[in-house]
């Protein structure tokens, strides 16, 4: 499975020091891995895929978070 790869070499990869126009390619790169995985998943039933898009969700909203700023108290 060549995408649990891809998504190994993403987890491990550094994501300090990146610009804006970085994070949304990583931003744009974790969802396809996520929706790859899914639909693999779909057919297996395998937990280790689940593991696998949790942590590339986590991940990516780490890179969201930092694209879009924190949300306002709303005060």
């Amino acid at each position: 499975m060549d995408i649990l790869k891809q998504a190994s070499l993403f987890e491990k990869a550094k994501m300090s020091h990146m610009s804006t126009s970085d994070r949304v390619i990583a931003s744009r790169e974790a969802k396809r891995l996520i929706l790859s995985i899914n639909e693999i998943y779909k057919k297996t039933k395998a937990t280790k895929l689940m593991d696998v898009m949790k942590r590339l969700t986590v991940k990516k909203k780490r890179i969201d978070i930092r694209l879009k700023g924190r949300p306002d108290s709303g005060l």
